[in-house]
C-alpha cells in the first residue's frame, strides 16, 4: 500500500502502510538495531515517529489528495517497545475533523498485542504542491515552506 507520498525517513525507517481507509490507519513496522536505545529497546524517537505517520494517515484517509502537518502532538509511554526485531503495529483513528484541522489518536502495540504507547495529535489539512527539480514549487529552494497559517 502507498502512502500518497514519498517520506524519506519513513523509507529508512521501513514503516509498512497496511489499512488507510474511513478514519483508520495500521501501520507496521520492525525495528533494526540502529533504531534501539542504550536499554536495547525501541528508541522513544522512532516510536514517535510511528505514532505520528500513523496519525496523520488516518487524517488523510478521508481526503487522500490533501496532505496534513503535525501540529500538535502528545506522547504517553507505556511500556517498552521490544527491540528483537519482531513486529510493531500502530493503530490510528480520526477522531473529529473540521474543514482544516484534524484530531487523532494512535496506539502502538507490540507482537503480543500489548500497548506500549499512545498518542493523540492535532493535523492541519494542507494542499499537497508539486515537488521535484522541475516543479516551481520545489521545497528544496530557499525561501519556501509549508505554511501553516
Amino acid at each position: 500500500m502507498n502512502f500518497g507520498a514519498e517520506i524519506p525517513f519513513v523509507n529508512h525507517l521501513g514503516f509498512t502502510l497496511e489499512r488507510f481507509d474511513g478514519g483508520e490507519s495500521t501501520l507496521g513496522y520492525s525495528p533494526s538495531p540502529e533504531h534501539l536505545n542504550s536499554f536495547l529497546v525501541t528508541h522513544g524517537g522512532a516510536i514517535m515517529t510511528l505514532l505520528d505517520v500513523t496519525m496523520a494517515t488516518s487524517a488523510r484517509s478521508v481526503q487522500k489528495d490533501m496532505g496534513v502537518v503535525t501540529i500538535e502532538m502528545k506522547t504517553s509511554f507505556m511500556r517498552p517497545a521490544p527491540g528483537d526485531g519482531s513486529k510493531l503495529t500502530g493503530k490510528g483513528r480520526l477522531i473529529h475533523r473540521t474543514a482544516t484541522l484534524a484530531f487523532t489518536e494512535a496506539t502502538l502495540y507490540d507482537a503480543q498485542g500489548q500497548a506500549c504507547a499512545h498518542a493523540t495529535g492535532t493535523f492541519k489539512y494542507v494542499k499537497r504542491l508539486p515537488v521535484g527539480p522541475k516543479s516551481a514549487q520545489s521545497l528544496n529552494l530557499p525561501g519556501n515552506s509549508i505554511s501553516t497559517d
